[in-house]
Parts: structure tokens; C-alpha cells; sequence
């Protein structure tokens, strides 16, 4: 068995030595374990630094793609590698590298596609409370729209099986780590999680800005990644309440219509009432295209998983 330990990196030349000397080189159960770093176009040494440090492999975008890109070119190089288990982890030494034994385990023991690495959110010093507070709801949100009971949606710490990271598609553009996990509930992988240690902070989160700005873009990467797989759910169930609100302004019209004697005065429900009958009708066909376009993509999804079988060589 092979593991490939995988790290994204933007201008991580400080904080990689730190976390490569944590990372372990040997793990019960594995006969091969390596580093593989995706050097996200860096201005710095990174790429420099990873070498001297012994890295495995060395991959580099041209310029700055973001996370999810890096995330993506990671996988894809761990898989054309031979990499039977891919852990994913920070550059900025964010995780304890000595849990990854801890993540590999239930992999390598065929219990699980996915483990997560969860931190003790309430534990953890440097996270601000808002911070903590938005971590615990978008796990909670993750767990209720996926069905995948992790306490740590966010955490990038997690070891993925071979089958889990020839499945997995990212299309987000910010984070992988919401939409994976929304993703292998759905395609029935199997997701356990072990408790994690966290390291002191090295330098501030690149992720994002502000947290206006993480929470506006998590929640667009949830609501996108569950439309994906069930927009006929969401789509067709607003649909029917716009349509329902319709009828029922239409049937207040009728009723004042028929009941009061001479002009009402209600006919703003008859014009609203049918300009939201109309929009509910439209929103439910678009529910229906887009379930129609959802299961074309399944089918796609489908056969990229066979080519990448065919690419990567099957097991």
C-alpha cells in the first residue's frame, strides 16, 4: 500500500519546513510513504524549500489558481503515482503531522473512503468566537443536507481511499472541503472521523479576507454543491410554495369577488395572484430541467471515473 501525502502551497517557504518535519515517512500497514507538493505559482522559495526538504514530487501552476485547483492537481498527480491512500494536509503546519497514522488507519483497514481529521473547535485558542460559531453551523449544515455526521466539515486534514479520490469532482473555485464532503454522501462513500491535534497559528488564514466574505462564499460552495444533486428538492419545493402563495391570493380575489356585491377593489390579488402562479409554474420546469441535467452529469461523471480507472491504472 501506497500513501501520498499531499500539500497545497502558496508562498509557503517559511511554514513548509515545519510541516514537512512533522510529517511521518513510515506508517503501520503501508509499504511506501511519500510528500507531494503543489507549488500554487509562489513568488517565494517554496518549490526550492520543498526540495532541499526532501519532497517526493514537486508539481507547479504557472500562476495562482486558488485551493480547490491546487486541491484538484494534488489528486490527480497522487493517483498517476500509484498513490493507493491520498492525505491532504496545510502548508502552514495548521494539523499535527503525526496524526496522519491516525487517518490512514481506517482507510488502509477498508472501513472507510474518507476520514476526516476533527479538531476540538471549542479547544482550539486562536479561533475567534464568531469564528467557532461558524464552523460548528457549517457542519451542521453539511451534516443535514449530506446525511455525513462529521463535527469538522471544514477541516482540510483527511486521508481519502483511492475509489473516494477517483470519484470525488471538485468544480468549487474557493474550498474543496464542503463540497467533497456533501459530495461522498451522496455517491455513497463511506466517511468516518478521528479526533486531531492543531499546531499554534504561523501566520493568518489566506482562505479569505473577512469572515462576511468566508461566510458568503461557504455558503454559494454548499447551496451550489447540494443544487447539483438535488435541485428537483430545492427548485421544485420553492416552486410549489411561490405557485401555492398564487393560488392563494387568487382565491382571496374569488372569494370577495363572489361574496361582496359591485366592485371589490381586490383585483390587486387577481394581477399579483397571476404574475406568482406564473413564476411558481416557471421555477417548478426549471426544477424539472435541471433534474434532467443532474442526472446527465452523473452519467458524465460516470465515465470520467472509468477513463481516470483506465489513466491511473486499476487496483
Amino acid at each position: 500500500m501506497k500513501v501520498t501525502i499531499v500539500i497545497p502551497c502558496y508562498n509557503e517557504g517559511p511554514t513548509l519546513p515545519a510541516t514537512l518535519a512533522e510529517l511521518p515517512r513510515e506508517i503501520p500497514g503501508a509499504e511506501v510513504v511519500e510528500t507531494l507538493v503543489v507549488d500554487d505559482g509562489s513568488s517565494d522559495d517554496t518549490a526550492a524549500v520543498a526540495r532541499a526538504r526532501g519532497v517526493d514530487c514537486i508539481v507547479r501552476h504557472k500562476r495562482n489558481l486558488g485551493l480547490a485547483a491546487s486541491f484538484r492537481t494534488a489528486v490527480d498527480a497522487a493517483l498517476a503515482r500509484g498513490a493507493d491512500v491520498v492525505v491532504g494536509t496545510d502548508a502552514d503546519n495548521q494539523y499535527a503531522g503525526a496524526d496522519v497514522a491516525k487517518l490512514v488507519a481506517p482507510v488502509l483497514a477498508g472501513e472507510a473512503d474518507l476520514v476526516v481529521g476533527c479538531r476540538d473547535i471549542g479547544a482550539v485558542g486562536h479561533f475567534s468566537p464568531l469564528k467557532k460559531i461558524l464552523q460548528r453551523a457549517g457542519s451542521f449544515a453539511v451534516r443535514t443536507l449530506s446525511g455525513v455526521d462529521v463535527a469538522d466539515a471544514t477541516s482540510g486534514f483527511r486521508a481519502y481511499s483511492r475509489e473516494a479520490a477517483l470519484r470525488l469532482v471538485v468544480l468549487s473555485s474557493f474550498t474543496y472541503t464542503l463540497e467533497t464532503l456533501i459530495q461522498t454522501g451522496y455517491k455513497g462513500l463511506t466517511v468516518k472521523q478521528v479526533p486531531v491535534r492543531v499546531n499554534p497559528p504561523t501566520r493568518p488564514s489566506r482562505l479569505f479576507r473577512s469572515i462576511p466574505e468566508y461566510l458568503y462564499r461557504s455558503v454559494n460552495t454548499i447551496t451550489r454543491a447540494y443544487l447539483l444533486f438535488r435541485p428537483l428538492r430545492v427548485l421544485g419545493t420553492l416552486g410549489l410554495l411561490i405557485f401555492g402563495a398564487g393560488i392563494f391570493l387568487l382565491g382571496r380575489f374569488l372569494y370577495f369577488y363572489f361574496t361582496i356585491p359591485g366592485p371589490t377593489g381586490h383585483v390587486q390579488s387577481l394581477v399579483v395572484g397571476g404574475v406568482v402562479i406564473l413564476l411558481g409554474f416557471q421555477i417548478i420546469i426549471i426544477a424539472l430541467i435541471s433534474d434532467l441535467v443532474a442526472a446527465n452529469r452523473r452519467l458524465l461523471e460516470d465515465v470520467l471515473y472509468r477513463i481516470k480507472l483506465d489513466q491511473y491504472g486499476r487496483r
